[in-house]
């Protein structure tokens, strides 16, 4: 218990940085993501195959050497981007490619009739999205994103190889200093439980507010 005591300071200034970089990285790969996956939608061939491409090659690339590839890659290319930035940068990268994904299947499952009669009614493109296309979509858009939450706080674990002093860092810091592994990682599992947890109960609130919306 001492050890858990002497350890909670640490541990909630690296929870802090844990949110923060959570909160980036869901922010930016959700706005890039959805443009990103509108364009593989609707967007011209060229940009399709160019989405499809980023999309197929980030997801095939595993989180820890897409960190790697960012940190110790773009310095040689000019490049110069410290480790915290480094690692928002790969987690974003990675989140975004599956929100396109989530995207494209979000508005491939509206029948193309929709689009064509906001169309026939004289709705510009982006007013048949944010009329037509999205409030249909986003119900069925919602519960994976939701779980990709849960997914990039779990992967911003991460980060601490590069050296980031977040949540986990702080733990293994921690224990270098009171040699009370078992308790320290416990402590850490409940702190990532809780903020998922949270998370999985707020997607199910979300989930009902949009449930009015039938097929």
């Amino acid at each position: 218990m001492s050890a858990v005591i002497y350890a909670l300071p640490f541990l909630l200034k690296g929870l802090l940085i844990t949110l923060w970089v959570s909160a980036l990285v869901v922010i930016f790969s959700l706005a890039s993501g959805v443009i990103l996956g509108v364009g593989l939608v609707y967007g011209p061939r060229p940009v399709q195959w160019i989405v499809r491409l980023f999309s197929d090659c980030i997801r095939g690339i595993p989180i820890l050497v897409l960190i790697f590839v960012v940190y110790y890659g773009f310095p040689p290319l000019g490049i110069n981007i410290d480790a915290f930035w480094a690692g928002v940068v790969a987690l974003t990268l990675f989140k975004a490619a599956q929100v396109i994904e989530y995207v494209r299947g979000a508005i491939s499952s509206i029948p193309k009739g929709q689009m064509e009669a906001g169309k026939a009614i004289g709705l510009t493109f982006v007013q048949r999205l944010q009329s037509v296309i999205f409030p249909q979509a986003i119900r069925r858009f919602l519960p994976p994103w939701i779980n990709g939450v849960t997914d990039a706080v779990k992967g911003s674990a991460l980060i601490s190889l590069l050296g980031i002093v977040d949540l986990m860092q702080s733990i293994n810091e921690v224990i270098g200093r009171t040699y009370h592994a078992m308790p320290l990682y416990l402590l850490g599992a409940f702190l990532y439980f809780a903020i998922n947890y949270s998370l999985s109960l707020t997607s199910r609130v979300v989930e009902r507010r949009f449930a009015y919306i039938r097929d």
